[in-house]
Formats: C-alpha cells, structure tokens, sequence
C-alpha cells in the first residue's frame, strides 16, 4: 500500500529525514514511535503528500500503487483528496458547520453529489455511534466526539490509507481508549491502512507493526 525509498527532507541545512525506506501492507495498522524532533511528521506529511521529499530524483514514494512523486500539484491534490484521509491532534472541524456538514467537505471537494454524500456521512457517523448527533455543531460535542466527526470526515470518500499524527493526543484517558479501539474496527469493517504517529504506547503496542525513529530514520521495521 505505502512504498518508499531513500527519502529526504532539508529545512535549509537542517536534515530532517535521512534516507527512510519503508514498505507498509494493505490492512496493516503501523504505529510510529520516537522523540519529538526524530522526524515522525515530516515523514507523516510527505507520505501524505501534504509536503515533498527533497530528493524526488533519488526517491521513490508510491501511495496505494501510484507513483507520487511524478504528479503535478492539481493530480496531486485530487489523488490526496480521494485516496488518503487525514486524523490530526487537533481536529480541525469548521466551527460554524454541523457535525453532518464538516464530514461532507472531502465528498463536495470530489464532487460527489450532495445528497449522496450526506447520506455516506450520516452512515459513518452512525457507525461512529453519533447519530443522534448529526445536526450538532463542534461547539456542543466532547472532545472524543468531535475526534470522531474527523475521523468519519477522514473516511467520508474511502481511502485506502488513513494517516494519523498524535490522534488522541488531546483527548482523556477514556476517550483515547475508545479512538484507539475504534481504528481497528474501522480496518476491519473497511479494509483501510493505518499509519499512526503516536507518543500513547498502549496504542503504539496495540498496532501490527511498531516502527520506531531516531534522529531522522527508522531503525527498526
């Protein structure tokens, strides 16, 4: 599902990546592990394609089959919407937007007709058990619930690979709990990827694989 090879990353001088290769199954969940400052984002976002390698000529990166590295910025922005869905820290919903409404977003990007993709969000959102919460808006949700309105925003158009960095960071022990279970479940029902950048060891243990990264490379796969 994920393939890379030999990727690098400068912030001038600074060498943020050096050199990571990394193979990654279809239905696996990977959690990756290390020091703040090792790299685990800088990774995340190019694997994301939220942020490019510094060394596309010396570099592979291929996502769900494709060879990343050879899109223009317009493919690249339609392949990230329709085949990689996002879960941050903090999770980004738009506060003046129902639950119902911030899920829909991916799926009206894509073009998906309106009332096809609510009715796909109010599917996810059920399955996420806030069904009765569609019409809220973030302001009037716990923490744990709006986590779970951007993770069903994150699956609204089916990707093959969620990617994940800290997802429950910012939530209580019991809410954690509850995200962290719930990622399995989703690889199960829905046959996705997970790649999870995480400081909670109970989940970072509770993946299939563990990769931990020090200063910049995996050491382990």
């Amino acid at each position: 599902m994920i393939t890379a090879r030999n990727i690098q990353k400068y912030y001038g001088s600074l060498q943020v990546l050096k050199g990571v290769d990394l193979h990654i199954d279809k239905g696996e969940v990977v959690s990756v592990v290390g020091a703040s400052g090792a790299g685990k984002t800088t990774l995340l976002q190019i694997l994301g394609t939220l942020d490019r390698q510094s060394n596309p000529a010396e570099s592979d990166l291929k996502v769900s089959g494709v060879e990343v590295t050879e899109l223009g910025d317009k493919a690249l922005a339609r392949f990230r919407n329709e085949h990689i869905g996002f879960i941050f820290q903090f999770h980004q919903l738009l506060p003046e937007f129902t639950a119902l409404e911030n899920v829909c977003i991916p799926a009206y990007i894509k073009k998906t007709p309106p009332a096809e993709a609510e009715k796909r969000a109010a599917e996810l959102l059920e399955f996420l058990g806030l069904g009765e919460r569609l019409h809220h808006k973030p302001s009037e949700l716990s923490g744990g619930e709006q986590q779970r309105v951007a993770v069903a925003r994150a699956l609204i158009n089916n990707p093959s690979v969620i990617l994940a960095d800290e997802p429950s960071g910012n939530l209580d022990s019991e809410s954690a709990e509850v995200l962290h279970k719930l990622f399995f479940r989703l690889r199960e029902e829905f046959g996705q990827t997970f790649v999870i950048v995480t400081h909670n060891e109970e989940l970072a243990e509770m993946a299939d694989r563990k990769l931990t990264m020090i200063d910049g490379i995996i050491v382990n796969q």
